[in-house]
């Protein structure tokens, strides 16, 4: 490891497995298939592994659906907010299931998709989340299909329905009380459906979360209304699977310390930064210590968190970003021109590898 040059991603195979056999488990006990979110991870070098415990994958884009087709295989469902009639027409090509955003997208383009299972997106006005930017059912929100007449008008155009409603929910009680919900609403309809979609943000993998149960509400919704049941986990299929490992390049004061770091909250885990939230920190170890942790870029507020450390930072010390996984690597960009992270895997044979590697050709190339 001591040889591998900082920044990069380091992806656990032996973590990522943990999560992947609750999921094997979640299936074998509910008869829920699961997909992975693309959106959230589509690093695919690990897709070899993914591909032994998921039913396959679910995007939010064309380039996403096709990627899950190459490289994951298996299940795809193609879902988009909004796809041009030339987006509907490559999809159409590799997608098991397209799934519509809008009752206008899908009488638009059914022409397009004929001979495939079709569905569509339905916002049942109910939602989970922590933050009103991620909350499906927001004030005004675009996200699905309210008007439940409209919903009924479409019925004979669809196989399926797609219920995205939580934003890392582990509150195993909200999630039954809102299938019950979900069922009392569109019972009727569902009875008329082959699939339904509960979509992903269901944090299952979550230590202590209470497993049984929630399989015997998938069995009973699916059961009760006549449906194949899909779950659609990203960050529960990837947490705490990853670390961001950097190197710290100076330490500067201002009232407290500040430890930079060859790295960029920014362009690295940008999530963070969008929800003003703070990467929790695999290593050092936690002490009396303050700390402040920033990135290189030159915006002000590039800063993973202030911290308490056992020990104080020096040039040349390594500083590891816990559960790095999840909606970074797919948003990393080149602000600033900051270096980007290689992506590394330690296989579950204890093997490091070096996955990639970029350079200032892949900066030239992402512009011209």
């Amino acid at each position: 490891m001591t040889q591998l040059k900082t920044p990069y991603y380091l992806i656990n195979e032996k973590k990522l497995l943990e999560n992947l056999k609750i999921i094997r488990q979640v299936r074998e006990t509910s008869g829920a298939k699961s997909l992975l979110a693309l959106k959230c991870f589509s690093t695919w070098c690990v897709f070899d592994l993914m591909r032994e415990y998921m039913d396959g994958t679910t995007s939010s884009s064309l380039f996403e659906a096709r990627l899950g087709h190459e490289k994951f295989g298996k299940e795809v469902h193609s879902f988009s907010v909004g796809y041009s009639r030339e987006d509907v027409r490559a999809v159409a090509k590799f997608a098991d299931k397209v799934i519509f955003n809008s009752a206008s997208q899908l009488e638009m383009y059914q022409k397009d998709v004929r001979g495939l299972k079709t569905g569509l997106r339905v916002n049942p006005g109910i939602s989970y989340s922590h933050f009103d930017l991620a909350d499906p059912a927001r004030k005004y929100s675009r996200l699905g299909v309210i008007d439940r007449e409209k919903l009924v008008e479409m019925l004979p155009l669809i196989s399926g329905m797609m219920f995205h409603f939580n934003c890392e929910n582990d509150d195993f009680a909200n999630l039954a009380k809102s299938l019950d919900h979900i069922g009392k609403r569109y019972g009727t309809l569902l009875k008329k459906m082959e699939w339904v979609s509960l979509g992903g943000g269901l944090h299952f993998t979550k230590g202590g979360y209470p497993l049984k149960e929630f399989c015997a509400k998938l069995k009973e919704f699916s059961g009760k209304h006549g449906v194949q049941v899909y779950l659609e986990p990203g960050e529960s299929a990837i947490t705490d699977c990853a670390e961001l490992v950097t190197t710290v390049l100076d330490v500067v004061h201002n009232e407290l310390d500040i430890a930079i770091v060859d790295a960029s909250l920014e362009a690295h885990m940008l999530d963070h930064l969008i929800y003003r939230t703070n990467p929790k920190l695999s290593s050092p170890v936690s002490g009396s210590r303050k700390f402040m942790i920033a990135g290189r870029s030159c915006l002000a507020g590039d800063v993973f968190g202030t911290y308490k450390l056992k020990n104080r930072l020096k040039v040349g010390n390594e500083v590891r970003f816990a559960d790095a996984a999840g909606y970074t690597m797919v948003k990393k960009n080149w602000f600033n021109g900051v270096n980007m992270p290689s992506i590394v895997v330690r296989r579950l044979t204890g093997k490091v590898e070096k996955i990639r590697e970029f350079g200032y050709e892949d900066f030239k190339d992402s512009l011209s």
